[in-house]
């Protein structure tokens, strides 16, 4: 796992992990179970919508961006 600087600038990355990290600190250290809760099941809402970024992309799902997906992340909560 790296920084991927070879998609940097282009839409390409994943930022689920970066944004179920940020769960995962509410949770663990800052005991702000509510919010991590609300980040997780947010995440999982896009995925059973069928959001994916190229990645994790499979057939039959909606490829979309960074940008997309933390929208939709957003809006989801």
């Amino acid at each position: 796992h790296g920084s991927a600087p070879d998609i940097a600038g282009q839409d390409k990355a994943n930022p689920l992990a970066t944004i179920l990290s940020l769960s995962m600190m509410l949770k663990y250290s800052l005991a702000e179970n509510a919010a991590a809760k609300a980040i997780e099941l947010a995440v999982g809402k896009v995925l059973d919508e069928g959001f994916r970024t190229a990645d994790i992309h499979t057939a039959g799902l909606q490829c979309i961006g960074t940008k997309a997906m933390g929208d939709a992340v957003v809006a989801a909560l």
